[in-house]
């Protein structure tokens, strides 16, 4: 998710510039209403708002904003049909008009307290009123859902801040790691958790958050919510078993079990099974091995965040070979 990864930046690196963000957008275009791209001082960035075409041109007025602390509002135009130039390079042919605001003040201080409450789990609005013509912004903060009336005026602009979704992967053994790895690409929080510290090390799993204890104890170190996803996959059946009954007592949003359907049917012996209960984990492409897995396993995963339904079950599922894997 490269909202928060720009929001990880603003925190930690001195050099953040200017934020350009897409307010409005007409016709076709790559990004949509709401993307952000932060362009840094050395001419690097994070995030895009086109495939290349417009970021080149955009970091041209960097200097001038930053050197002058005031915001300015950018237009493409490239509907005119004998635009030919933008119209092959962006492939879109729409309006776009991007907010370059500097990074500092009243919005870095807003962008760091809207960071503070993506790390809490808390959705977050950010309101800015606009006046004299982009150049005077003021900025507030409010709850998700709370700046509708605001938003009907022209001169407001919403954005709205989720939290980055988090997976909680239980059992550190190598094959985690291709999946692990695969879900911080998409977009995911990662934490892996295991009870065995020599497996459950960040070196191991790089820009993955690391927790280890004993089932019952990580469950409440965790502190679980309707937002999480959970992969169940330390192939030890006992802990398998210990960290599943405690995770299900937290109304979750996902959460996987890997291995045979046999051998999960068995570990969920007398356990009430929720909808957000899924076996066997990962979409049904024939996978084999911990790569194809991961894809497998990501794939849901990317599914269900874009609000589409997971396809295993806690009950047979007509049409879905039950595959018994060696994991």
């Amino acid at each position: 998710m490269e909202t928060y990864d720009i929001l990880l930046a603003v925190e930690s690196d001195s050099h953040a510039r200017v934020l350009a963000t897409v307010i409005h957008v007409e016709g076709h275009a790559y990004r949509k209403q709401g993307a952000v791209m932060l362009m840094m001082a050395d001419g690097s960035s994070i995030g895009s708002i086109s495939p290349g075409c417009l970021e080149a041109d955009l970091f041209a007025y960097v200097p001038a904003v930053w050197e002058s602390s005031t915001s300015q509002m950018v237009e493409y135009d490239m509907r005119p049909a004998d635009d030919f130039g933008w119209g092959e390079t962006i492939g879109c042919g729409g309006l776009i008009r991007i907010l370059l605001e500097p990074v500092s003040g009243e919005l870095l201080v807003n962008l760091l307290a809207v960071k503070a409450c993506l790390d809490r789990g808390e959705a977050v609005q950010l309101v800015r009123e606009i006046t004299d013509g982009y150049s005077g912004i003021s900025y507030t903060l409010c709850s998700e859902g709370n700046s509708s009336d605001r938003q009907a005026s022209l001169s407001v602009y919403v954005s709205l801040f989720k939290p980055k979704p988090r997976v909680i992967v239980f059992g550190a053994n190598s094959d985690a790691i291709p999946l692990v790895q695969m879900a911080i690409s998409s977009g995911f929080r990662v934490v892996v958790a295991d009870w065995r510290e020599a497996y459950c090390r960040a070196e191991r799993f790089p820009g993955a958050e690391t927790e280890v204890a004993f089932p019952k104890q990580l469950v409440a170190n965790l502190k679980l919510n309707a937002q999480d996803y959970i992969i169940v996959m330390s192939h030890q059946y006992e802990k398998d078993a210990l960290f599943v009954q405690e995770a299900m007592k937290a109304d979750l949003l996902y959460l996987g079990i890997m291995g045979s359907r046999e051998r999960t049917e068995n570990l969920l012996a007398g356990i009430d099974r929720p909808q957000w209960l899924r076996y066997p984990v990962g979409l049904p492409i024939g996978s084999e091995g911990p790569v194809e897995n991961a894809v497998s396993i990501v794939a849901e995963l990317i599914s269900l965040k874009r609000g589409g339904k997971a396809t295993g079950a806690s009950a047979n599922v007509s049409g879905r070979e039950d595959r018994s894997r060696s994991w």
